[in-house]
């Protein structure tokens, strides 16, 4: 995927995630976007009013198979632990067979670090910081409250 693609595609997440900015509860409003290898978008989500689904489940759910080998475009970390004992985003995603993640910002949340690590060890890309700027706008105040 070039840049420019990639930047088009972390501006739908962010898109997303603005939809349901102040209706996810103790949650942020995330936004993900799953891409084929031919640029073709196969799963779109965002967290859901209340703070669940979270965006990577309803993504996933929406590609179905065809999330084998996409690329991820998650508007914060994957999570690595979810309160509710489901699985969490970043295990969905290796489980999907992700083939690669791009994301705006890092979770400072303890139950939300740690997904990016998981993904790496699970053999996955992981880029980080494209649309950071936006995207800390976005998360400022969940931040300041779970950081």
């Amino acid at each position: 995927m070039s840049r420019r693609a990639d930047r088009r595609f972390m501006g739908r997440a962010l898109e997303l995630a603005r939809l349901n900015y102040g209706l996810t509860g103790d949650n942020p409003s995330v936004g993900c976007v799953l891409v084929d290898p031919l640029g073709r978008i196969v799963g779109e989500g965002v967290t859901g009013e209340g703070g669940r689904p979270h965006a990577e489940q309803i993504a996933l759910d929406d590609a179905g198979d065809r999330a084998a080998l996409a690329t991820a475009y998650v508007t914060l970390e994957p999570c690595r632990e979810r309160s509710t004992g489901e699985d969490a985003c970043s295990k969905r995603l290796i489980d999907a067979g992700i083939g690669r993640v791009v994301c705006a910002i890092a979770d400072k949340h303890p139950k939300g670090a740690g997904g990016f690590a998981a993904l790496r060890a699970a053999g996955i890309p992981v880029f980080v910081g494209l649309k950071q700027d936006d995207a800390d706008v976005l998360y400022e105040d969940f931040f300041n409250l779970h950081g």
